[in-house]
């Protein structure tokens, strides 16, 4: 991995998040650290979440929305026995309900209809668009907001330790530490409350850390502090090699997918797939369609 003050032609930088700074508060942060406008980031996280935010400088900001779709891992703190209007710990309590002597199998039980592929509603309070407007903002100005359920994937739920506490209100609740993997638009939020109303008692998330965004974890993050010290930005190449299928293309058809032409291509999996030149050029972001690549993005 690249270190470097500089963004030069760009590249990923991995931000351990801190509690309390919302995405687009570390995206301007890191515009001053790098010196360079074009920042964007992959995949949002609440302000109370802490963790892994892949963030893109110069020419890897057009790699983002294809980031933003790769598999999300979280471990994260869920309360049962209290339900709030935001599906998380920032929000009013708007029910409390004992939940000592719930059975670890009647946990697990519901554990396990929120695992697979499911369909789930978002939280309310969430950036899910309805009519152009976010839904956060709907609910803040005082509007009533019923959205759509969807479809996503649960891979792994994973309740690890469960422990009985009294909250500030002197509700006796249950705490779950617990770890999920999961699609993209999955809610871990809504995960809490669908279990808390599946047991009967009401759910939240009172604590939540992002462990990892597709190929990038904990391990290759750095927090701000440290980016201010000796800004890391792992390069293009690099990037999409540890994110995509690779597939090796010859002078000629590098040329070609530079220009944006429509060349044949070997079988591959659904989605993006990485393009390299001779001497480990990146060249394009493709995909198949119909035998041939179509460009998804062009680097070269």
């Amino acid at each position: 991995m690249a270190r470097t003050g500089t963004p030069g032609p760009g590249g990923l930088v991995i931000v351990d998040k801190p509690a309390g700074f919302t995405s687009h508060d570390v995206v301007a942060k890191m515009r001053g650290i790098a010196r360079t406008r074009r920042v964007g980031h992959a995949g949002t996280l609440d302000p109370m979440a802490t963790g892994v935010l892949v963030l893109g400088l110069e020419r890897a900001t057009k790699l983002l929305g294809h980031l933003a779709l790769t598999e999300k891992e979280y471990v994260g703190t869920i309360r049962l026995g209290q339900s709030t209007v935001t599906d998380d710990a920032e929000g009013e309590i708007t029910s409390s309900t004992p939940a000592v002597g719930i059975p670890r199998e009647a946990i697990d039980e519901q554990v396990a209809k929120l695992t697979g592929d499911i369909l789930q509603v978002p939280s309310k309070v969430s950036a899910v668009k309805v009519d152009g407007k976010r839904a956060y903002a709907r609910v803040r100005g005082g509007e009533e907001v019923e959205l759509a359920a969807r479809p996503v994937t649960v891979s792994s739920f994973t309740v690890h330790d469960v422990r009985e506490e009294t909250a500030e209100d002197g509700t006796p609740v249950v705490d779950l530490l617990v770890s999920v993997v999961c699609s993209s638009g999955t809610y871990i939020r809504a995960l809490a409350r669908d279990l808390g109303a599946g047991l009967g008692v009401g759910g939240h998330l009172t604590a939540l850390r992002r462990t990892r965004v597709g190929p990038y974890g904990l391990d290759a993050a750095r927090t701000l502090e440290q980016h201010q010290e000796t800004l890391t930005i792992m390069p293009l190449g690099e990037a999409v090699a540890a994110a995509f299928p690779r597939w090796d293309v010859d002078e000629r058809q590098a040329g070609l997918l530079a220009n944006g032409a429509r060349i044949a291509m070997p079988p591959v999996a659904p989605g993006p797939v990485a393009a390299f030149g001779p001497g480990d050029r990146f060249v394009a972001l493709v995909e198949e369609h119909k035998g041939r690549a179509k460009s998804l993005a062009v680097f070269a």
